[in-house]
């Protein structure tokens, strides 16, 4: 009988432990599967051996001892060590630069050898600990076809001999890049879910949060590490505000005081942090976070700065996306009819042909300028890209209040 003190450890010690004992695990075992294997039989004996000799002081270093345990000694029945260790081929260098080995199982989860779906499956898998069915679940694809593509990528890992190492350093910029745009997708994923009732999936956004904090962790002097962890710090202080009885409520609307100000003040500093170099992506997203989350009010909110660094994220990083919410942006500092104009110049954007906050946007501004006609055509489309149930509902009552 496994006592509720002795679950919830095991439990603890899977959502805090996991990376690190896998990461030290495959480093050991060389083969992913077979880490995998061995630290879930790990977590398991920690079941039964902790209800019997009480819980170790150090729970990770004791599931670390035991999975890399049998990870050794399957190696040597199977006799598979030296067709696997050129996989354990590192720098000597680096392992000294970048002592951890969950950094060596993020960027191997995050080779662009990988496709980005494959990516962030293998993320979620290995480095969170989430199982298929979850990740199968979050995504709304069957189960099986979820762990036939974590399986396809493994496979994609041993054939292509992806080693299990961290990258060149002249590498790095490169290579962090694909990690931060995985652990962004792993978030915005769970900020607004495509599809489902809820507007907001926490597991994701949780799972987003904490690699952020985890890459930051082990990257510390990265300026774009320490942006992407500053700008969902703070759009995660601003999630309680985002849902009111179930319905979505948009950010003039929102009440304020249920932002989390301790996380406000964190992800101001991390901007800050961020900002000291060359601003990147990333520190360009989060200083428009934090310019929204200083204004006390709606009202006070600086739209002249953000454009600013909107036309700046566009300069660098320029995209349809960015290109509309630089619209958003110029709206309030414009007016509506200067960004409708903005608006009609993507119109032919293939990326934004069938992309709801188009659509969305299009109806707010046509609104907004009195255009009400045309603007319950755009929401009626919108709402025709719209497969969230918590999005629809606040479509249909716009346009509810435009017909009436």
């Amino acid at each position: 009988m496994v006592s509720s003190e002795v679950a919830e450890a095991v439990e603890l010690a899977h959502a805090q432990e996991w990376a690190q004992v896998l990461a030290t695990t495959a480093r050991v075992a060389a083969d992913l599967d077979l880490a995998e294997d061995c630290v879930q039989d790990a977590y398991a004996k920690a079941l039964v051996h902790w209800s019997e000799q009480g819980i170790p002081r150090r729970p990770g270093a004791w599931l670390t001892t035991v999975a890399t345990r049998r990870a050794l000694e399957h190696r040597r029945r199977a006799e598979v060590s030296q067709r696997k260790l050129p996989l354990l081929i590192s720098e000597p260098d680096l392992q000294d630069a970048f002592p951890d080995d969950r950094l060596r199982l993020v960027f191997t989860c995050c080779h662009p050898a990988l496709a980005q779906e494959a990516r962030i499956a293998l993320t979620l898998r290995l480095v969170c600990g989430l199982s298929s069915a979850e990740i199968a679940k979050a995504f709304l694809v069957k189960e099986t076809a979820m762990q036939a593509r974590i399986t396809r990528a493994k496979q994609k890992i041993t054939q292509s001999r992806i080693p299990y190492r961290i990258p060149r350093l002249t590498d790095l910029p490169e290579r962090i890049d694909a990690v931060l745009d995985v652990i962004h997708l792993v978030y915005s994923a769970g900020h607004t879910a495509k599809f489902g009732d809820d507007l907001i999936r926490y597991d994701l956004t949780r799972r987003g949060l904490d690699l952020a904090r985890m890459v930051h962790l082990l990257l510390p002097d990265s300026g774009e590490a320490t942006a992407l962890l500053g700008l969902l710090v703070l759009t995660h202080a601003r999630e309680p505000a985002r849902v009111s009885g179930g319905a979505l409520v948009l950010l003039p609307e929102q009440d304020r005081s249920l932002w989390d100000r301790d996380l406000i003040t964190e992800g101001l500093a991390l901007v800050t942090a961020s900002l000291q170099s060359r601003a990147g992506r990333f520190a360009l997203m989060a200083a428009v976070a934090a310019v929204h989350s200083e204004a006390r009010t709606w009202e006070e909110t600086d739209w002249q700065e953000i454009l600013g660094l909107y036309d700046l994220l566009l300069t660098r990083w320029p995209s349809p996306v960015v290109a509309l919410n630089r619209a958003v942006a110029l709206s309030y500092t414009d007016g509506p009819a200067a960004a409708l104009a903005v608006l009609d110049t993507l119109s032919d954007e293939p990326a934004l042909a069938t992309y709801p906050y188009y659509a969305s946007t299009r109806a707010d501004l046509l609104r907004r300028t009195g255009q009400l006609q045309a603007a319950t055509a755009a929401y009626e489309e919108a709402l025709a890209f719209t497969d969230n149930t918590t999005e629809a509902a606040f479509l249909t009552a716009r346009l509810d209040e435009l017909r009436s």
